[in-house]
């Protein structure tokens, strides 16, 4: 790194290597057994660093930056559609639309959330978080709440079933998995 670099892509980086070393030392020692001062000094910055690029140690692991994008993609769905297939289209539109994630790293991500019983609120609020945010766009749309609500809550509970499983095995595309989930949803399987 060079002092010259722009800043965006100096914080990339280190943000980068924070999520790195973090999950190199959950695989080894165990997430609740490892401390953010362990991380910072692993990844060479001071703890205020880490703070500047993760807000708490569990959005290391359970950070999910897509929802915006999914509401949109949701949004652009025909209404004339049930409330279901408009959540499961919205979120294929959304998938499409994102570079293929570094599969190793999202795949250790949801292997350290899976063995970890400490995490189980942070992934629950954020899978809450995401599924609020598919009822308020289709309620937004027209969608009764309830069905809004029942509709969120199975696409949410679909994807998140096949993230587990997917974990478990090296020999599958995170695209695949996705797309399969989507697929049993829409009952195109």
């Amino acid at each position: 790194m060079t002092d010259d670099e722009p800043a965006p892509g100096r914080r990339a980086r280190t943000r980068s290597r924070l999520q790195e070393c973090a999950l190199d030392l959950f695989e080894t020692h165990g997430y609740d057994q490892t401390t953010v001062a362990q991380i910072a000094q692993v990844a060479g910055v001071t703890e205020m660093t880490f703070f500047r690029h993760f807000a708490t140690k569990d959005r290391l692991v359970v950070e999910d930056p897509y929802d915006p994008l999914i509401a949109d993609a949701v949004a652009a769905q025909p209404r004339r559609l049930p409330p279901l297939i408009r959540a499961v289209e919205g979120l294929r539109a959304a998938w499409a639309r994102l570079p293929e994630p570094a599969g190793q790293d999202v795949r250790r991500r949801i292997r350290i959330a899976a063995a970890t019983p400490s995490l189980r609120a942070a992934i629950a609020a954020n899978n809450a978080a995401t599924e609020q945010i598919l009822v308020d766009q289709l309620v937004a749309d027209g969608t009764d709440p309830a069905a809004a609500r029942v509709a969120a809550a199975a696409v949410l509970a679909g994807i998140t079933a096949a993230l587990l499983q997917w974990s478990r095995h090296d020999d599958t595309a995170l695209t695949d998995a996705v797309s399969a989930a989507l697929d049993t949803l829409a009952a195109r399987r």
